[in-house]
């Protein structure tokens, strides 16, 4: 089933909407800097590059064939400030399969942020998407993200040792999933399932 979310999503303090080219000073307020891009595959962005990921992810909104990705800006409802990006990837329409992704300002981190979108991201891909599998993977150095994924209720499914050479170093990382009817019934348990 193909996902074209009515924009904006409202959570409790966060607004997930499509980019927009106003966006790329916020952008390169976090991909400029080495210790986000210190787990990503790209270096630090140049303001250039930002301004064309940015470019790019305004058309990045709905979920039709493998590969298709929604990404969105998260910004606080109180201030208006962008302070991150969360995506959902579909990796296999026939075993609908998806793959999400995150990335935020280390200067708002620790606020549940991520943790928040993430949740509203999952809600969309189990209900209106209908995937029955989402994995998320990151550096096994990355331990604020591999805890939000256990958070979300996620398991460790796989640890992959110098499985990649990047940025001069061998890469480890972690896959994360979780199915459909977990994420269900989590959310049915009420807060006490969701930490």
């Amino acid at each position: 089933m193909a996902l074209r979310p009515a924009y904006p999503i409202v959570t409790g303090r966060l607004r997930l909407r499509p980019f927009t080219r106003g966006d790329v000073d916020a952008v390169f307020a976090y991909r400029s800097r080495a210790d986000v891009a210190r787990f990503l595959f790209d270096p630090p962005l140049s303001h250039e590059e930002c301004t064309l990921a940015v470019q790019q992810r305004t058309c990045q909104l709905a979920l039709e064939a493998d590969g298709d990705r929604i990404i969105l800006a998260v910004e606080t409802l109180a201030d208006g400030a962008l302070v991150g990006e969360v995506s959902l990837t579909w990796r296999s329409v026939e075993a609908r399969q998806g793959e999400m992704g995150w990335i935020f300002h280390p200067d708002h981190q620790g606020r549940g942020y991520a943790s928040e979108a993430s949740m509203r991201l999952l809600d969309l891909a189990f209900g209106e998407a209908d995937l029955h599998r989402v994995y998320a993977r990151c550096d096994a150095a990355n331990t604020p993200s591999w805890r939000l994924m256990e958070r979300l209720g996620m398991r460790r499914e796989a640890h992959f040792r110098d499985h990649g050479f990047s940025k001069g170093r061998w890469d480890e990382e972690f896959y994360y999933a979780i199915l459909r009817r977990e994420w269900l019934s989590r959310r049915e348990s009420g807060p006490s399932g969701l930490h």
